[in-house]
Order: C-alpha cells, then structure tokens, then sequence
C-alpha cells in the first residue's frame, strides 16, 4: 500500500509500506479521510516519534475492507470510524472501565502505525459505524470531538454557567460547540489568533478577546465584572495558555487542562498558588 511514512524527524515520505495483517478480532479499513493533529507536528518536526519508521494519523474515517475471523459487529463495505486508544482490558483500570487510564494501552498512530496510509487495521471493538447523512470528512473528527465532549464531562460541565475557552485549535473549538449544545450561558473565546476567533465567533462564541492585545486582560475582567471565570477549558497545551487558564479561573472555579504541553513548563510559586487561593478545582483530560 502507499503510506506518509516517518523514517526520522523531518523526514516524511510519501512511498510504500507493508500492507497490516489483520488478527481474528481485528478489522482491516480503507482509508477515506484522515486529519493531521497539532500532537503529530512535534512528531514530525521533532523527536516525538515512539519509534521509526512509522505511519502517523488517529483521526480517521473509511469502509471496511476486511474482517477477522471472530469479528461479528462490523461488515466489509460499512462505513465507519475509529476509536485510536487500544486498552490492554485486562489491568485495574481497564476493569473499573477506565479505558483511557490504561497501564498497558496502545495508540494507533502513536505506539502502533496509523492512519496515514491507504489501509490501517484496529481491534473491531474501536470502530464506530458512521451514521447515514455524516460525511468521511465529518467523521474524521470523531476523535478529536470526543476528547473534547471527554474533557466537559470530566470536569463536570454545568449549564447556566460563564465558560472561557482558551486555544481555538481543533479541540477548543469543538469544546466550544459542544459547551453550546449543553447550554452555557455564555461562552468566551480566547487566543492569539485573529481568524480562529472569527471562527469562534460564528459556531457560537459570545464574546472573542485575542491574547495578543496589550489590553486583554483589562478585557477579561470587564467582560467578567472582575469575579473571572467560572470554567475554564485550556486546549492549546502551551506555558502561555496554561498560565493564564488558572489566572482568569475565578474563585471556587473548575479549570480543565486538555491541552498536551510538548515542552517542559515551569511554574513559579504566585502562579501556582491561584489553585491554594481561589480554591480552584483542576483536572486534566
């Protein structure tokens, strides 16, 4: 089949690789759409790469080409999408049903090679049939909405309530949207960059402030009569935005850090005490 393979960083080529042999609970997929997530820049730029050479991609939708031999949930010719985590199933967490806290879980993309490619296979139980009507391209962003839907269910997402997006990358602006649907009462979109907060805008921001303004933070705490924010959603996973979730969280407030930091972060001690202060609940995702 024909791949982006990654043999070393900067070092993508668009050649052949070995189609994967699908086990008796695996299912083999035909690519249809794939995404390229902020998490697989470093991977490619730098040296984030598990191991090489190594087919990229966790976003991903396509037919069904193939089916092991105790597979009963899906068909050749179905459409679906898939689910990238692989847990063990087998370790304390996979037994409580916390799939997603694995001791001994897989990646597909990551630990193992992905979606990048013509074909890429995956246990039967991580795909999800894709209803009529969503289009391949639609349901190439099953993964990344689900981490953000994930993220407000885990910090316990409550309507009627002031929320602050920070980062409006694929995950901020699905967390957006999905903060929409479960009727926030207004939700605040914050980043650098002024196109994204267009965007912000038009799928259901009430009010965009761009960090990059000098005056931004006088922003914030107009826009929040002072009091700051009530939940705080942080997917960009850099020092700057990470700071700042736990600075504009108001007090008694829920800060949820999505956003995967590929670089180390240093917090010094007045930062860190918003948490102590204001008695901030915070979680990750």
């Amino acid at each position: 089949m024909k791949a982006a393979v990654l043999y070393g960083p900067h070092d993508l080529r668009y050649t052949d690789f070995e189609t994967p042999e699908i086990n008796d609970d695996e299912i083999l997929v035909r690519m249809k759409a794939t995404g390229i997530c902020g998490s697989d820049l470093p991977r490619v730029l730098g040296n984030g790469a598990h191991f090489y050479p190594i087919v990229l991609g966790h976003e991903f939708s396509g037919e069904v080409a193939a089916v092991g031999a105790a597979v009963t949930n899906v068909k050749v010719g179905e459409r679906i999408v898939g689910a990238p985590l692989v847990p063990c199933m087998k370790c304390s967490d996979c037994q409580q049903g916390w799939y997603a806290q694995c001791k001994n879980y897989s990646f597909i993309g990551s630990r193992v090679s992905g979606s990048w490619a013509e074909f890429v296979k995956l246990p039967a139980r991580n795909g999800v049939k894709l209803p009529d009507g969503v289009s391949f391209e639609q349901g190439a962003f099953f993964e990344p909405a689900t981490v953000a839907l994930h993220g407000l269910v885990v910090m316990g997402f409550r309507g009627g309530t002031d929320v602050a997006i920070v980062g409006c990358g694929t995950i901020g602006m699905l967390a957006l949207q999905f903060a929409k649907i479960l009727g926030a009462r207004r939700i605040i979109a914050l980043d650098i960059d002024s196109r994204k907060l267009d965007l912000a805008k038009k799928y259901g921001a009430s009010v965009c402030i761009n960090t990059g303004a000098a005056d931004f933070k006088q922003e914030i705490r107009e826009t929040t009569s002072g009091r700051g924010f009530e939940m705080v959603v942080e997917s960009a996973g850099v020092e700057f935005t990470e700071k700042l979730s736990l600075e504009i969280a108001g007090n008694k407030g829920d800060v949820m850090f999505i956003g995967t930091p590929s670089k180390p972060i240093t917090w010094a001690p007045s930062e860190f005490e918003h948490i102590n202060r204001k008695e901030l609940t915070v979680r990750g995702s």
